[in-house]
């Protein structure tokens, strides 16, 4: 077990390593309460190495966040998104501004736990060909709190068959190294960047697999509004936009049918209903027991509302 707190490279030795500096890139478009609570999460972090946090404003005035203490061996740069409009050129911006060997993402308003980067970047030293690494999360939903862990390791085939939303994109750390090569960035061409960590997880994994610490190191907090919620039309593009790019889901009937009958679900609350029923068919023909289908059929026929099936789904802790 390397537990030097250093992401490595293959083949490196330890005694070559010392702690890397992590860079962490929060975008936002507000909730500055919220902000300021993941911001304080990170600059607390126990991890012995120099921190930064890279926070992007998207489309809304620079705040310098001034209020906000920054102790030694940590730094907070406050800086406008130069690139597309949304969270993908927003964490785009701040993996080109960011120092740090290795790059961490939060949204503003979920918040690291205080050993997040040092347990993690353990469980990285003992996989040092991982591509990347997560954590558990603590969802806050509903008014409890619901604790979901990962798989100890992901590889690209699983995640063609399933999302894996224990996987949450505040819990990864990759190399920026990676991210401005072999990976690439965040996709930009995305609708309304809906799916943009689904799609860095599938690119990142034909690289190598992405490995877990097995503890809630993030907390999530779902009892607010979404910037996702009832942006049906954003939803339906970007899984199609997904679907187009990975060609790989073809050879993976359930993993297709599962986007096909989140699609058939968005088109449906959208009021879609010829195409929901046409996204259903095809996600029932690939998998019979595609529950999203179904859901989809039920609200295109009036039979149940949209809005009713997304509310009691995240009660479980999980997402549509």
């Amino acid at each position: 077990m390397n537990n030097t707190g250093i992401a490595p490279t293959p083949g490196s030795r330890a005694s070559d390593r010392e702690p890397r500096p992590v860079s962490a890139v929060i975008t936002t478009c507000g909730r500055p309460e919220l902000l300021r609570k993941a911001v304080r999460s990170i600059l607390d972090q126990d991890y012995p190495g120099d921190i930064e946090v890279v926070v992007v404003f998207d489309r809304i005035a620079v705040d310098a966040l001034r209020d906000v203490a920054v102790p030694p061996g940590r730094s907070l740069k406050a800086i406008a998104n130069t690139r597309t409009p949304g969270l993908a050129g927003g964490r785009n911006t701040g993996i080109a501004a960011a120092g740090g060997d290795v790059i961490g993402f939060c949204d503003d308003d979920d918040h690291w736990h205080r050993q997040k980067i040092s347990r993690q970047l353990e469980t990285w030293g003992a996989e040092p060909a991982a591509v990347a690494v997560a954590s558990g999360i603590r969802i806050r939903t509903g008014g409890t709190d619901i604790v979901r862990l990962p798989p100890d390791r992901v590889a690209f085939g699983d995640f063609l068959r399933s999302r894996i939303t224990a996987l949450h994109p505040s819990t990864m750390l990759y190399r920026r190294a990676d991210l401005l090569g072999r990976i690439g960035p965040v996709d930009e061409q995305l609708p309304a960047g809906y799916g943009e960590d689904y799609d860095l997880l599938l690119r990142a994994t034909r690289f190598g697999d992405v490995v877990s610490t097995p503890e809630p190191l993030v907390g999530i907090l779902w009892d607010r509004p979404s910037f996702f919620a009832g942006r049906w039309a954003n939803i339906s593009g970007g899984l199609s936009y997904l679907l187009r790019k990975f060609p790989e889901f073809e050879s993976c009937p359930k993993g297709l049918a599962r986007i096909a009958g989140q699609v058939a679900f968005a088109e449906a609350a959208l009021g879609n209903h010829s195409a929901a029923r046409a996204w259903a068919r095809s996600a029932l023909s690939r998998d019979r027991g595609q529950m999203r289908a179904y859901a989809a059929w039920a609200v295109s026929l009036g039979l149940v509302d949209a809005a009713w099936i997304v509310r009691q789904v995240q009660k479980t802790g999980r997402g549509l």
